[in-house]
């Protein structure tokens, strides 16, 4: 399915549907134009909700009624309070509040902020990074890390060598394969595609 003003990602759990910056008509048109022509795939599917910095959330609401009730798919009972009546995701993660830890930290330490933390030194075995945004280790990730704990997919957790004891963004648990790690030598950065965590060598862009 091309990429567009709208996007479908499914997760082990369900559906996310991502909306671009668009008018609104035209995300209703594209919205119900791939729902007719992948009808199929999405009968029976989860869907989770909509994912939109840019949508307010009655046009989410008009969405979904969309979905629930001309298409009849299912929409996650658990999805709907968050988009519609309880707060909601933290969208900061491109620009947001920031916390920036000047040490490192050591095992039993719990760190928890509500936007993106900034860390420079290591996290050593046995403690626990947890954000709502993203997580930048100038150091080594040794402990485990938590990006986007309110349920973004699209936090990312970055260091200077990623060796967690488990890593994970949102609901999606990643880890690096068992046996002898081959280091890249560069940054490394943890997103998720295609509802799976991928660890990868961060490139600057020139």
């Amino acid at each position: 399915m091309k990429e567009g003003l709208v996007n479908f990602r499914g997760i082990k759990e369900g559906i996310y549907i991502f909306i671009k910056e668009g008018d609104f008509q035209s995300i209703k048109c594209e919205l119900e134009k791939k729902l007719e022509e992948s009808i199929d795939f999405f009968e029976g599917a989860n869907i989770l909700g909509i994912k939109s910095k840019y949508l307010s959330k009655e046009e989410i609401s008009e969405l979904l009624h969309i979905m629930g009730h001309k298409y009849k798919l299912h929409i996650s009972e658990e999805g709907l309070p968050s988009f519609l009546e309880g707060p909601d995701t933290y969208m900061g993660i491109h620009e947001g509040m920031t916390k920036f830890i000047n040490t490192t930290i050591r095992s039993g330490q719990v760190v928890e902020y509500d936007g993106n933390i900034v860390i420079i030194g290591d996290v050593n075995p046995g403690a626990l990074i947890k954000a709502k945004g993203n997580i930048i280790i100038l150091g080594t990730l040794r402990g485990v890390a938590h990006a986007g704990i309110d349920g973004n997919i699209e936090a990312m957790v970055a260091a200077y060598d990623l060796q967690p004891t488990q890593l994970r963004i949102a609901n999606i648990i990643g880890r690096r394969p068992d046996g002898e790690v081959i280091t890249s030598k560069l940054p490394e950065v943890a997103k998720v595609h295609d509802g799976e965590v991928f660890i990868e060598p961060y490139l600057s862009r020139k």
